[in-house]
């Protein structure tokens, strides 16, 4: 029985300590792993913050999900080999990813969903809904989404689809239309939907 190959530096995007690895999908390096969780599947993280997270960080704490089976856990920022190349995500790791909400979204006990966020598998998979309340979150969730994603689908909370977008490329609505929509919902000195 041959060994399984373990994710290198090659596989990353980024690696080193010059840039933020918040958001982004993260590989952890074999040698912290025990032997028992010692495995693509068990390298492959997303981000979700700490101090270790920034460019240059000031602090070594890194809060990250695990895309082998959504736990939340902490590393240091030395755990961590780089940014993962969107292409050696498993169809179980985007599946995993799909269901992550957004970092700073709002608690589901006190707020009501106003929409729910879709990611879709080449072959048509999904998983279910995730749930986001306002449009700051829609475009947190697209943003984390869009570059490991094949297809994301944002749908309003009758289930009407107000938001596609297939291999990083917008589909609905125009680009204009989008603009404008976020521009009127944007308060003043909010941030600007980049796609």
């Amino acid at each position: 029985m041959s060994e399984e190959v373990l994710f290198s530096q090659e596989d990353c995007l980024k690696s080193g300590y010059d840039f933020s690895i918040n958001g982004k999908v993260i590989v952890l390096k074999p040698s912290v792993l025990s032997e028992e969780f010692r495995n693509t599947k068990h390298q492959l993280y997303f981000c979700t913050g700490g101090f270790g997270s920034n460019p240059n960080p000031s602090g070594r704490s890194v809060f990250v999900v695990s895309l082998a089976d959504g736990e939340q856990v902490r590393w240091n920022r030395s755990d961590i080999l780089g940014i993962a190349k969107p292409e050696i995500l498993s169809d179980h790791a985007r599946l995993q990813l799909s269901q992550i909400r957004p970092a700073a979204a709002l608690d589901l006990k006190s707020h009501e969903p106003q929409y729910s966020g879709y990611c879709f598998l080449p072959d048509g998979r999904y998983t279910s809904g995730v749930w986001l309340c306002s449009t700051k979150e829609v475009q947190d969730y697209i943003e984390m989404q869009k570059d490991y994603q094949h297809r994301v689908m944002i749908c309003d909370r009758y289930d009407f689809c107000v938001f596609e977008m297939i291999d990083g490329k917008l589909i609905h609505p125009s680009p204009e239309v989008l603009e404008a929509f976020f521009k009127e919902q944007q308060e003043p000195g909010g941030m600007e939907l980049k796609l």
